[in-house]
């Protein structure tokens, strides 16, 4: 069984990562940089855990730049489906 991962875990390493919510949306991916941390759903806030799909152990050396994911957003078609 593959490890899960919670918000505010050390991502282990880059890559791509799915994404399992508390009930209000739909598992997707993400792609994240190791040594920074997993983070809350703006939605289920520390209910969501995330699930190693793909390695990318090259990425940290190729972007220019970084951007650090501190909240996963609530998309809007999710704010109308809750209605």
């Amino acid at each position: 069984m593959a490890q899960l991962y919670k918000s505010s875990d050390t991502i282990p390493v880059s890559g791509v990562y799915q994404v399992i919510h508390a009930q209000h949306r739909l598992p997707h991916e993400v792609t994240l940089i190791d040594g920074q941390t997993f983070p809350p759903c703006a939605g289920c806030h520390e209910a969501v855990r995330f699930q190693l799909v793909r390695e990318l152990p090259g990425l940290a050396r190729e972007r220019r730049g970084n951007v650090s994911l501190y909240s996963l957003p609530v998309l809007d078609d999710e704010d109308d489906a809750a209605s």
